[in-house]
């Protein structure tokens, strides 16, 4: 076990002195500053492959072709709005449904149900997070599609709205999961001041033990989100994989197509070198770009909440 240095008094936001018994710490900690570069490292070389193979677009393919409203590669129309547009509506659905439920389900769980049901409910709710993505797709295709069709009246049921569901549920394991650790942090003291005060079970829960959380929280739906917007084979399957600008106003009832679809599936029939081709990586370049600005914002977020309790503590 390393030995602290207690000769010197340890200075709020300073790092104590550490003394090594012996070899193995260091070669633990190097062990893991190595794993925390090589993360950043491969992400970087991941954006110069994406960089490399996406820039002769821009060169191949003219500027309103490119950013058009028209996916057609045949005809040399490589529209991205639409595809862009049918991810974000999908996402959005998909955020939409997830985060009510997922935080009434992690409340419920950390809060509200005995302590059985807890540890019944939280293996199981990890367990369907571990669902093969096909598999949803395809009860997608045979059950939710047919049942939104006929419930919505509708001339198909691969629509978007059905994509957003099953992403919806997708992410909910995920988004129920962190978000229910995040609640069961708070310490009990936390809420045994806030019954003390005369508050009610749900006013402590919604004024005192949820804002206490509020950072967990964040990061759970940002990885529910994060796990809506890369997915691949549901949306392929359920969506209806039509290229099309969303601008009306029932355009979540109506087949879309997503960035990720459409690389699986067209990807593996052009020609490599082709425009074509390189379009697809341009296509992987703005979903790098979205999920970066999901984190980033995130990370903003939390940051700014971290100096604010550590304001209010000081």
């Amino acid at each position: 076990m390393p030995e602290v240095s207690s000769q010197k008094s340890v200075v709020r936001g300073q790092r104590p002195e550490v003394r090594y018994g012996s070899g193995a710490e260091f070669v633990i900690e190097a062990l893991i500053r190595a794993s925390g570069y090589s993360a950043i490292l491969f992400v970087g070389l991941i954006l110069i492959f994406l960089l490399k193979e996406s820039l002769p677009a821009f060169a191949e393919v003219k500027p309103e072709a490119l950013f058009g409203q028209r996916w057609y590669p045949i005809e040399g129309h490589f529209g991205l709005l639409p595809l862009i547009g049918g991810s974000l509506i999908v996402t959005l659905g998909a955020t939409a449904i997830a985060v009510p439920f997922g935080l009434a389900a992690a409340i419920f769980i950390a809060e509200v149900a005995p302590r059985w049901a807890r540890e019944v409910l939280k293996p199981l709710i990890e367990i369907l997070g571990g669902l093969p993505s096909v598999v949803l797709g395809f009860m997608g295709m045979l059950v939710l599609a047919p049942f939104i069709r006929v419930t919505l009246d509708t001339p198909t049921g691969l629509t978007a709205f059905t994509g957003s569901v099953l992403l919806a549920g997708m992410a909910l394991p995920t988004l129920v999961s962190v978000a229910e650790d995040a609640l069961d942090a708070v310490p009990k003291s936390y809420r045994d001041a806030a019954l003390a005060l005369g508050a009610t079970q749900w006013q402590t829960i919604w004024r005192v033990t949820l804002p206490a959380a509020r950072t967990g929280v964040l990061t759970a739906v940002m990885l529910g989100i994060g796990r809506a917007i890369g997915e691949t084979m549901t949306v392929m399957m359920v969506t209806g994989n039509a290229a099309r600008m969303p601008t009306a106003l029932n355009a979540l009832f109506l087949p879309a197509r997503t960035m990720t679809a459409t690389i699986a599936a067209e990807m593996g029939e052009v020609a490599n070198g082709s425009a074509h081709y390189h379009v697809l990586f341009t296509i992987g370049i703005a979903l790098f770009v979205i999920s970066f600005a999901v984190n980033l914002v995130a990370s903003a977020v939390v940051f700014q909440q971290q100096k604010r309790s550590q304001r209010l503590l000081s």
